[in-house]
């Protein structure tokens, strides 16, 4: 069964996510001896033998990794002018990055974050700012440690679309979207903050009966 929500709805996948070739060697940091988990911003994704060796499907709707579109863009042109690539990128690259690679941003279908793990939250201020400072208006997909319990807050970020997990329910992750009726706070899917959107409430309601909301000057000591 699919594992991908789309628009509020699990859907058929038609897009293949292509990963980078496996690295010829791991380099480990540690950090007062422990294993540092995360690469810093801005550091390379990938090496150019990475990027040579990565299998691309000759047909079909790819998303690729940035880097691999960054190396490979006079192969991959013509099938992002026929709408058939995507990218993805780690939550250590920059946006600005992306943005940067094509000329028009919203000329990509699909644009992937892909979160290697559930405690790295980079990857929702990359939607925040590729929907409000870059305005891209089409799908922005969750991909990796994808689990229920970010689905809500990944939405309120901008992401409209999430590649759950393999082994976790899709149907139940679905759900997690209308955990929560009325969040407080303004974010991207509503930049109104819960006591604005309701002030609003009640003053159309107040014009529909016939009245004006009361004022500073209709108070009485």
């Amino acid at each position: 069964m699919s594992k991908l929500i789309r628009n509020n709805a699990i859907v058929q996948d038609d897009w293949a996510v292509v990963q980078l070739a496996s690295p010829a060697e791991e380099t480990v940091r540690k950090q007062a001896g422990k294993v540092v988990i995360f690469k810093l911003t801005g550091e390379q994704a990938a090496s150019a033998e990475q990027i040579a060796g990565t299998n691309i499907p000759p047909g079909g709707k790819v998303i690729v990794p940035l880097a691999v579109w960054q190396a490979r863009k006079e192969e991959l042109a013509p099938r992002l002018a026929a709408g058939e690539v995507g990218l993805w990128l780690e939550t250590f690259e920059l946006v600005e990055d992306l943005v940067a690679s094509v000329p028009d941003l919203n000329s990509l279908p699909v644009i992937a974050v892909h979160f290697p793990r559930p405690v790295d939250g980079r990857g929702f201020t990359i939607a925040t700012m590729l929907r409000t400072r870059f305005g891209y208006r089409n799908e922005i997909r969750a991909i990796g440690d994808v689990l229920r319990d970010q689905l809500f807050y990944m939405k309120r970020c901008g992401f409209n679309a999430y590649a759950i997990r393999a082994d976790r329910s899709a149907e139940e992750a679905l759900a997690s979207l209308r955990d929560f009726s009325e969040p407080y706070q303004g974010a991207v899917d509503n930049p109104l903050p819960v006591w604005r959107r309701h002030a609003r409430v009640a003053a159309a309601h107040a014009v529909t009966v016939g009245r004006t909301p009361a004022s500073h000057e209709d108070e009485v000591d």
